[in-house]
C-alpha cells in the first residue's frame, strides 16, 4: 500500500492504467511480412543530409515491404526546439520523395490512429507508465542533488571505477515509500528513476538487423525516466511509444548503439515485445588521409540547403545515397538503367558495417547519369524551377527563348551514350551561355578557346573562307561533316592522322583544327555538343553574324 501511496502523491491526477492504452492502441493488421518503421527527429534544428539518408533507409524498409513509414516528432528536449524545425523535417522529406503513411503533418496536425505523434502531446501516457513502475517498485523518485551526483562521479573516478548511478552509489534506490513520501511532503525536488535489475556480469546476445551479431553486458544503471520538469527521457518515450504504435523495425545512427542494453532492459521492465534495430553507420568523409564524421559545422554538404542552392536534382541525390546504403546498387542500376529508383530492393544486411563514406565527386558522376537520363522538357523544367529561386537573370533568358532552351537541353539525349554535361543546375550557365548573345558577343578575343597551336589569325583565315563554302540546310551532321572535309582538304588540312603524322610539313593541320577553327567562331569554346546541332538550333542567320563578328576580333 505504501507503494500505491507514493505514486498516487507523485502522479495524483493518473487514473488509467497501462492496459487502457495498450487497449486504445489496437495490435496493427499487417500482411505477412510487412515493416512499421518510423523518422523521429527532435525538432532542435534543421534538416541535414544524415536525417534524409536516415529516414531514406526507413522509408524504403516500410514501403517496399508494404508497411507503414510514419513520422514521431521527439520533442522532450523543449529548451533546445527551435521554431520552424517540424515544418522543415515534413517539407524536406517530401521534397526528396518520402511520404508519410501517418504522422504529423505540420506542427499542430497529423493523421492516423495511433497518435498522438509528438511526444510533448504524450505526457499523460507516460506518466501512466512511470505510475505503474512506482506501484511495481521498479522505479523510485531521486531526490540526489547536482552537487552529490558531482561527488558521487568524483568518488567513483577516485575508485577507479565506473561511473553512475547504480548499485551501491544509488543513493536512494532503497529509500523506504514512507521516507520518499516524507521528502516529496517536505517540498524536496526528485526525479524518478528506473531501478535496474541488470547485472552487468551478465550479457545480452543481440542480432542488429545492419551489424550483426553481437552482445553486450545487461544495463545496470538506474535511468532517469521522467525529468524534473516532469517529461519523460528519450529512453524512457521511445520504448513506450514504439510499442505503443506497433513499430516492428527500428533504424537509426549507430550513436545509439552504446544505448541498446537500455532500451532492451526497458521493454523488458515495461512488459513489451521490442523492435527489431539496425544500427546505420555513420555518414564519414575523407580528410586528407583519414576519415572522420560529416560534420554540421564544417561541411557545408551536410545540410540538405546546400543540395538545394547548388541545383542538385533530389532524385540525383536519392539515387547517390542509395549508393551508400547498398554497394550493389551502382550495379542494379547499370542493368537497369531506365527502371525507377524505387524498383531497387534495399537490404539492410547489406549495408556498410563501418562508416559510410559520402563523396562529393561519386555525387557528381551519379547526378550527371540521372539527369543525362531525362529527357530535355525534363531538364527544362527542373533548371528553370531551380533558377526562378536561385539565378534570375538565367531563369528571365531561358524562359524568354524556351524552344531554344528546350532544344540545347536536348542535344546529344538520344543513343545509348548520351552526353553528361551537368551534375547540378549551377553548372548549367557556363556550359550554355554562348547560345545567347547578350553573353556571347560581351566576351572578348582572350576568352576565346582556340585548337591547341593555332593563332587568332589563321582562325580567322579558315573562317573568312568557310564563310563561303558553309551549307546550313545539309541533310544531317554526317553531310555537313563531309562537306567540311572536303573544304578542308581543299585548304589544305590532312584527313588522315597516319599520313599527317609521317609528313607534318606538307599539311597545314587536321581537319581537327578546322572543325576547331569553326567551333571557336561560333562557341568561343573548344569543347561543346555537336557542333551541326548547335549551328542548326542557331539558325543560318546567326551563325553567318557569328562567323562576321569572329573576323572583326
Amino acid at each position: 500500500m505504501s507503494l500505491d501511496r507514493l505514486a498516487d502523491l507523485i502522479f495524483p491526477d493518473i487514473t488509467k492504467t497501462p492496459e487502457d492504452y495498450i487497449n486504445a492502441y489496437p495490435k496493427r493488421e499487417l500482411q505477412e511480412g510487412a515493416r512499421v518503421t518510423r523518422y523521429a527527429p527532435s525538432p532542435t534544428g534543421f534538416q541535414h543530409i544524415g536525417g534524409v539518408f536516415a529516414a531514406l533507409v526507413a522509408e524504403r524498409t516500410a514501403v517496399q515491404s508494404g508497411g507503414v513509414f510514419y513520422l514521431r516528432i521527439e520533442d522532450t528536449d523543449q529548451k533546445r526546439e527551435v521554431e520552424g524545425a517540424i515544418e522543415d523535417t515534413i517539407r524536406t522529406m517530401n521534397k526528396y520523395g518520402m511520404n508519410f503513411t501517418e504522422g504529423m503533418t505540420g506542427e499542430d496536425t497529423s493523421i492516423g490512429n495511433y497518435g498522438p505523434y509528438k511526444q510533448s502531446e504524450r505526457a499523460e501516457i507516460y506518466e501512466t507508465f512511470a505510475k505503474d513502475l512506482i506501484k511495481k517498485g521498479l522505479a523510485y523518485p531521486c531526490f540526489a542533488t547536482p552537487e552529490e551526483l558531482e561527488a558521487l562521479r568524483e568518488r567513483q573516478t577516485e575508485a577507479k571505477v565506473t561511473p553512475g548511478y547504480y548499485g551501491e552509489y544509488a543513493t536512494y534506490r532503497n529509500l523506504s515509500p514512507e521516507e520518499a513520501i516524507a521528502k516529496i511532503e517536505a517540498g524536496e525536488k526528485y526525479i524518478i528513476r528506473l531501478k535496474s535489475p541488470g547485472n552487468p556480469e551478465n550479457r545480452v546476445e543481440f542480432h542488429d538487423l545492419i551489424k550483426g551479431e553481437t552482445s553486450f553486458p545487461e544495463n545496470n544503471q538506474d535511468i532517469v525516466i521522467i525529468k524534473g520538469d516532469g517529461l519523460p527521457t528519450y529512453h524512457f518515450a521511445h520504448a513506450i511509444d514504439d510499442a505503443l504504435m506497433g513499430t516492428t523495425h527500428v533504424t537509426r545512427g549507430e550513436e545509439w548503439l552504446s544505448s541498446l542494453p537500455i532500451h532492451v532492459q526497458l521493454f523488458e521492465v515495461l512488459g513489451f515485445k521490442r523492435p527489431e534495430y539496425g544500427h546505420i553507420p555513420t555518414i564519414m568523409k575523407m580528410d586528407g588521409e583519414s576519415r572522420r564524421k560529416l560534420s554540421k559545422r564544417k561541411d557545408a554538404e551536410s545540410a540538405v540547403s546546400y543540395y538545394d542552392e547548388e541545383g542538385y536534382p533530389t532524385v540525383c541525390v536519392i539515387e547517390y545515397l542509395l549508393n551508400i546504403i547498398n554497394s550493389t546498387y551502382e550495379e542494379w542500376r547499370a542493368e537497369n538503367p531506365t527502371a525507377d529508383y524505387h524498383e531497387f530492393p534495399v537490404s539492410l544486411d547489406k549495408m556498410s558495417k563501418s562508416g559510410a563514406l559520402f563523396d562529393i565527386i561519386k555525387l557528381n558522376d551519379v547526378s550527371k547519369d540521372v539527369i543525362a537520363r531525362m529527357p530535355g522538357e525534363k531538364v527544362y523544367e527542373l533548371y528553370t524551377a531551380w533558377a526562378k529561386e536561385h539565378d534570375k537573370e538565367m531563369y528571365d533568358l531561358v524562359t524568354a527563348n524556351e524552344a531554344m532552351a528546350k532544344a540545347i537541353f536536348s542535344i546529344d539525349k538520344e543513343g545509348p551514350k548520351p552526353r553528361k554535361d551537368f551534375a547540378k543546375w549551377m553548372d548549367v550557365k557556363e556550359k550554355i551561355t554562348y547560345f545567347f548573345d547578350n553573353f556571347f558577343y560581351a566576351e572578348t578575343v582572350d576568352q576565346v578557346e582556340l585548337p591547341k597551336g593555332m593563332t587568332i589569325d589563321t582562325a580567322k583565315e579558315i573562317i573568312a573562307a568557310y564563310k563561303e563554302a558553309y551549307k546550313h540546310n545539309e541533310e544531317s551532321q554526317e553531310t555537313w561533316f563531309e562537306t567540311l572535309k572536303n573544304f578542308a582538304i581543299e585548304l589544305g588540312y590532312c584527313a588522315n592522322r597516319k599520313e599527317y603524322k609521317a609528313n607534318p610539313d606538307a599539311y597545314k593541320g587536321m581537319i581537327s583544327d578546322v572543325a576547331g577553327a569553326v567551333r571557336a567562331a561560333v562557341t568561343h569554346r573548344s569543347n561543346t555538343p555537336d557542333l551541326y546541332t548547335i549551328m542548326q538550333i542557331l539558325g543560318e542567320e546567326k551563325v553567318q553574324e557569328r562567323f562576321e563578328k569572329f573576323l572583326a576580333l
